[in-house]
């Protein structure tokens, strides 16, 4: 690269950069086999898509009431989430973390870190309290750890489905959160925040528990083709570093009839 400011390639480089080539039938071979993976990351990339609207759209129908899943009825009602569940910080630092530790540990992050200690052995919910502000949720039932900058949603009153609490977070919380953040350097969430945001829920603990289960299904269903795209990638990277290079070479087949000597 030349340039100081801006580090740029010019022509006469381009024009003297070395390519390894096989023979043209090789290429073709070879830029064929990319070709077939490109495809199929494609094709997963579109289901993928298809997927999360699909998702969403049912986020939309299944938390709203307006579409009700079959067996349930009566009347849905508006809850503050201060009323229906204790909300605090937790007392870890990010030094706490520990590589491969035995438990959860949640920080302001997507990533969730490891720790040898536990505050917490129940359903929560866990959300940042600043940075990333509404777009990070978490939602486990068992022992973890939580930093002081993350609030844990926890101890939900009877008839509450922590599950179904987390979706409708998911579905709504960041838009409220963004509209009454603290603005400072880093936007930033108070305990009053949380404690006022309203839910609208299903009369009964069952049909909260069942609207839950449906979303939580097709998110397994999501996250095990985001794992399939991403060893697709993968897959198709090492084609290329291997390909490309001359590493491994394509077997030209012969025509059937000449592999049965006829």
């Amino acid at each position: 690269m030349v340039g100081s400011t801006f580090k740029r390639a010019n022509v006469e480089q381009i024009r003297t950069l070395v390519v390894p080539m096989p023979p043209y039938e090789e290429q073709r071979a070879i830029a064929e086999a990319l070709s077939d993976a490109d495809g199929l990351i494609e094709s997963l990339e579109q289901l993928l898509s298809k997927k999360r609207q699909l998702k969403q759209g049912a986020m939309q129908e299944l938390l709203t009431g307006k579409k009700r899943l079959p067996g349930f009825s009566g009347e849905w009602h508006t809850k503050r989430l201060g009323d229906i569940a204790h909300i605090k910080t937790g007392s870890r630092n990010n030094q706490d973390k520990v590589e491969e530790g035995e438990f959860p540990f949640f920080v302001r992050s997507l990533t969730v870190e490891r720790i040898n200690s536990y505050s917490h052995d129940c359903e929560a919910i866990l959300v940042p309290g600043e940075g990333n502000i509404g777009r990070i949720f978490h939602y486990i039932s068992g022992r973890f750890d939580v930093h002081q900058r993350v609030y844990a949603i926890t101890q939900f009153l009877p008839g509450i489905s922590g599950q179904y609490v987390y979706f409708s977070m998911v579905d709504s919380f960041g838009n409220y959160a963004m509209q009454n953040s603290v603005k400072a350097t880093v936007d930033s969430l108070r305990l009053p925040t949380f404690q006022s945001f309203e839910i609208f829920m299903p009369p009964t603990a069952s049909e909260q528990t069942a609207i839950a289960t449906v979303l939580s299904d097709m998110d397994a269903d999501i996250s095990a083709l985001e794992a399939k795209l991403t060893k697709a990638r993968a897959i198709k990277q090492g084609m290329m570093q291997e390909l490309l290079t001359g590493n491994i070479r394509l077997i030209k087949r012969k025509p059937l009839s000449a592999e049965r000597g006829l």
